[in-house]
């Protein structure tokens, strides 16, 4: 059984069909065209996949953009900067330039900048190395101060969680588990897992460990009104087609520093989604 594909339509049917709404409430994001888009979400989902077993949270039903949210983890972690000019000139994307604050060149002090503010990714490798076993590897995005500095959306996957463990062999892995405040879970969900199995993939490279458990915390996961039908689609595939080929992300180089690590670095081995993909409009 190909878990992520079960777990992806258990977890749509149950948005559907038992989740609450915010239709009428005042909600903060809208379409393109001004409208409000209300969402039905559940609250604290939790999913959870053994990479060393070849579970990989990434679902054939719909083509997921893989290699930009990869792309998205560099700009983050690497790069270390908020700059929308890196991020399309360097990478090509264009899907944060709704969240442009001020003179329109950054995403206020967010992701990136904060990671450069309080040097987060070193902390993080020095940490894991030094002391494996520790229980307080972190990296937190949500940072107050930097809310009030300046504008900006504040972020929606804030906090990851790492742990090394061995096993009976002896054997050393890298547990992480990513907690997110927000999800919108047909347009983002599986770009957000598969992202950061790319990060937990290349801090465990660094640290000469192998990728164990990835773990995503979501607190509010949402399907918006205007992806109800895409959802229903979605349901319709996995009905007609059973569970899809599970897709596998390799690391194929022989690097060990995280700050070397790019995207032709990785291939995704067994993947080959259904079309015609899906479209959506996106709550900004």
């Amino acid at each position: 059984m190909n878990k992520v594909d079960k777990m992806y339509i258990d977890n749509i049917k149950e948005i559907m069909e038992e989740g609450s709404d915010d239709f009428d409430g005042n909600v903060r994001p809208v379409y393109k065209d001004g409208t409000p888009s209300h969402t039905k979400f559940i609250t604290q989902n939790f999913e959870k996949y053994d990479l060393s077993k070849g579970e990989y949270p990434i679902t054939a039903l719909r083509r997921i953009r893989w290699k930009a949210g990869i792309k998205e983890i560099f700009w983050i972690y690497q790069d270390q900067t908020n700059e929308l000019e890196v991020l399309k000139d360097k990478y090509n994307i264009h899907w944060w330039d709704e969240w442009a604050v001020g003179d329109g060149k950054t995403i206020g002090m967010r992701y990136g900048g904060t990671v450069r503010k309080y040097d987060l990714m070193n902390g993080l490798l020095k940490g894991i190395i030094e002391q494996p076993y520790g229980r307080r590897h972190v990296m937190s995005l949500w940072q107050e101060t930097d809310f009030k500095e300046t504008e900006g959306l504040n972020p929606c996957a804030f906090m990851s969680m790492w742990s090394v463990r061995k096993d009976k062999s002896g054997k050393r892995f890298l547990d992480m588990t990513l907690i997110q405040r927000s999800n919108d879970y047909l347009v983002a969900g599986h770009i957000n897992k598969i992202q950061y199995v790319a990060l937990q993939m290349m801090v465990a490279r660094h640290c000469e460990l192998e990728p164990g458990i990835f773990a995503h915390y979501t607190h509010n996961l949402h399907i918006y009104d205007r992806h109800f039908d895409q959802a229903n689609e979605l349901i319709k595939r996995y009905e007609e087609h059973g569970d899809m080929p599970q897709p596998k992300l390799v690391l194929k180089t022989d690097k060990t520093n995280f700050f070397e690590f790019t995207l032709d670095d990785f291939i995704m081995e067994n993947y080959d989604p259904i079309k015609p993909q899906l479209k959506f409009d996106l709550g900004i």
